[in-house]
């Protein structure tokens, strides 16, 4: 007859659990740690609101239009008639351009200067907005 033991031996185990947990955690954190370091090149102005997936450049060019009619490149002014000139040696090549026009910038201004900077070189206009709250 066998004898029974009075304990059960339970061999350990590994809970994965609390590490899938700890590594959302991190992945999360150094995601917004990441997206607090992203530096845009240009003034703050009132964008508009919409929703967009987020930039992930190492420095993106960028190209800010103001409400009284101002035009920066990477927070250098520049003028309609020059813009193109400013623009063709800083793209290097890639042709990214972000657009960061005031919400109350006049719309001939915006088209006009992202015609100056498509004829500079510019491929792909990429424009900044303010994510909406919920």
């Amino acid at each position: 007859m066998k004898r029974r033991r009075t304990r059960d031996t339970r061999k350990g185990r590994i809970e994965i659990i609390p590490m899938i947990d700890v590594m959302f955690f991190l992945l999360a954190t150094f995601m917004l740690a990441s997206l607090s370091m992203q530096n845009l090149n240009s003034l703050p102005v009132n964008l508009p609101q919409g929703k967009a997936e987020s930039l992930a450049a190492d420095q993106p060019l960028t190209l800010t239009l103001t409400r009284d009619r101002r035009l920066l490149v990477n927070k250098i002014p520049v003028t309609l008639a020059n813009l193109a000139a400013v623009i063709r040696p800083l793209l290097r090549g890639e042709g990214d351009l972000i657009v960061a026009a005031d919400n109350e910038a006049p719309q001939g201004l915006v088209v006009q200067a992202m015609l100056a900077a498509r004829q500079a070189g510019a491929r792909h206009f990429l424009i900044a907005v303010q994510h909406a709250a919920h």
